[in-house]
């Protein structure tokens, strides 16, 4: 199943998509990060309500690729069928979010000294 996506941005500080699903829905998602897992590619979105909040934390994982001959071309997001590729993800965001985390405890302390 492939997503349509189109990328506005409504804030300097925070990139967003609008994705069209196949129901025929729209959903804007703001951009958490991209991961590379064993040389692939995946984006991890925030699904964002009409207010531009995500109330429940929930974040969605997709397989992520731009074609570089064409800087034009959007870029293409497949869903992740596999449970281990999910898992992979999965886990190499728990990474990212634990390094964040420890970057602004860093970033904290440095700023009370």
């Amino acid at each position: 199943m492939s997503t349509n996506v189109t990328d506005n941005s409504y804030d300097a500080e925070e990139m967003t998509v609008e994705l069209d699903l196949e129901d025929g829905t729209s959903v804007t998602c703001a951009i958490v990060t991209i991961l590379t897992v064993s040389r692939q590619d995946y984006i991890v979105l925030l699904p964002l309500d009409e207010k531009g909040e995500n109330a429940d934390g929930e974040v969605w994982f997709y397989r992520y690729s731009e074609n570089p001959a064409d800087p034009n071309e959007e870029p293409k997001l497949e869903y992740i069928e596999n449970d281990a590729e999910y898992e992979a993800v999965a886990d190499a965001f728990d990474e990212y979010l634990d390094a964040s985390e420890f970057d602004e405890l860093v970033e904290d302390g440095e700023e009370a000294t």
